[in-house]
């Protein structure tokens, strides 16, 4: 989690909405979260910005998990973006990188300049031209006002937002009005991104890179979105990505083409693979363990000093509002997120306090988890049925929301048994938890995909997420003396 704690839950009853994630307390206004505290810096200095762009910078620090410090890296990026914006129609617009310390696939801008790309976007890249291209799609909207567009869009969304958080008594009517402005707000975007797509490849082509560099990273954001955990199939739940704004579909890759073919045919133009990827070997893969990690079914926050198991079978995110499980196959989800309750206010008064509306009170009771206070009780929704465990660890309660379709004993056991693993790191544990990093290194005559994928600290699909991460097809062979990545410990 890369948020502070902050706020409790709106007093709505429970409804399950899509699918299993997408369904736990999706009824409920969460601001619940695991980060003790907020990364606060970045490449651009804070003093030159204006209040306003102040306030986004710090909101997307808080949003991304803080700046990722990497000199090295930052200034490959910072070269990368000077040749794009000579290469630009707008060659006076002066543009300031962050690079943020995120797993997530993101890169944006604001009409200010400040440009943004998580490290999560930079290692997927598999060389510079697909970072430039994504780079010069940021440009793209800079330079066409796009940016500033939507800045004044989003102001009127939060307008709208006040007046139905305070005129209209209906919540429905109210969540309704909402929606719509929003969806306006979404399409719009849509809508101006053939466009920064066009701009996009004729600078990176004016540049001097690859134009085709955008197709590829386009199909392998497609690729890598395909290997989210189920809990990612809803918007609610869903990471804060590229592809939630950006969306990679079959006709934005032949759009990107399109435009590429105007420039050049395919095998011209710099690529830069081996000074990219010099430049990424070793940069963190996936969380940082500083802000919580998932290794299989375990949750480790070495931070906050605790650990917990999933049930048997579930697939673990961690997200910017909550860690969420589901179970592959069976209508079963669980989320963990943290609040702050009163010391004197007991843990099944909390229960019953109205943070869901459906609890039983009749089953809210006091329980011991490994020496930790906590209580217990049951809720039920249109279609899901809930067990609830709210547990008091140091200055802070811990809230376990189990669901399922089909209460049995055995979905009983395994709720139960995950949280009886809820207990306090050993200090072996926190002086261990180290990132996962990118590795690059050679094929050799002998290497498959198989055998390479085998190498990864990945458990979860590592062949497929080897060949995401390379940008390769099933069955395609590998040419020795090229280099690849891995993930290692």
């Amino acid at each position: 989690m890369v948020t502070s704690h902050q706020g409790v839950w709106a007093k709505r009853h429970v409804a399950l909405a899509g699918m299993l994630l997408a369904a736990v307390l999706a009824g409920c206004s969460s601001t619940g979260n695991l980060s003790p505290e907020m990364l606060v810096g970045g490449a651009p200095k804070q003093e030159e910005m204006s209040p306003a762009t102040l306030r986004e910078h710090q909101r997307i620090l808080a949003a991304y998990g803080g700046a990722y410090n990497d000199s090295r890296l930052e200034a490959a990026i910072s070269r990368t973006v000077d040749k794009l914006v000579v290469a630009s129609d707008r060659p006076d617009v002066k543009y300031r990188v962050t690079v943020l310390n995120s797993p997530a696939i993101n890169a944006f801008a604001l009409p200010s300049g400040q440009l943004y790309v998580t490290r999560g976007l930079i290692a997927l890249a598999n060389d510079r031209a697909e970072l430039a291209s994504v780079l010069s799609h940021e440009i793209a909207h800079v330079i066409a006002s796009h940016a500033a567009i939507r800045e004044d869009q989003a102001r009127r969304v939060a307008l709208v937002e006040g007046v139905v958080n305070q005129v209209l008594s209906d919540p429905d009517t109210g969540a309704l009005a909402l929606a719509k402005s929003k969806i306006a707000l979404a399409s719009f975007s849509r809508s101006q991104e053939f466009e920064a797509d066009g701009i996009g490849v004729e600078i990176s082509a004016r540049a001097g890179f690859d134009p085709y560099g955008a197709s590829r990273f386009l199909g392998s954001m497609g690729r890598h979105s395909e290997l989210r955990p189920m809990s990612s199939s809803n918007a609610d739940s869903r990471p804060l990505d590229f592809l939630s704004s950006h969306p990679s579909t079959p006709d934005r890759v032949k759009n990107a083409v399109m435009h590429a073919r105007q420039h050049s045919a395919p095998g011209t133009g710099a690529s830069e693979r081996e000074d990219h990827l010099a430049g990424i070997d070793g940069v963190v893969f996936g969380e940082d363990p500083s802000e919580g990690f998932v290794r299989g079914r375990r949750y480790l926050h070495p931070k906050l000093g605790f650990t917990f198991m999933a049930p048997e079978g579930f697939v673990l995110e961690n997200t910017a509002q909550a860690v969420l499980g589901s179970k592959d196959g069976s209508a079963q989800a669980m989320r963990l997120d943290v609040v702050r309750v009163p010391a004197e206010q007991t843990l099944t008064e909390y229960l019953k306090s109205g943070w869901i509306g459906t609890v039983d009170d009749n089953s809210v009771e006091p329980v011991t988890i490994n020496g930790f206070p906590a209580a217990t009780a049951t809720a039920k929704g249109d279609q899901w049925l809930f067990r609830l465990y709210a547990v008091r660890f140091g200055s802070e309660v811990y809230r376990f929301i189990f669901a399922t379709k089909h209460k049995t004993a055995e979905s009983e056991r395994a709720f139960r048994d995950s949280i009886n693993s809820f207990r306090r790191m050993t200090l072996t544990e926190i002086e261990g938890a180290r990132p996962l990093r990118i590795k690059v290194v050679t094929v050799t005559p002998s290497d498959t995909p198989e055998r390479l994928a085998a190498r990864m600290a990945i458990t979860d699909r590592p062949l497929q997420r080897f060949l995401v991460l390379n940008g390769l097809t099933a069955g395609q062979a590998l040419k020795p003396g090229d280099q690849v990545k891995i993930v290692v410990e």
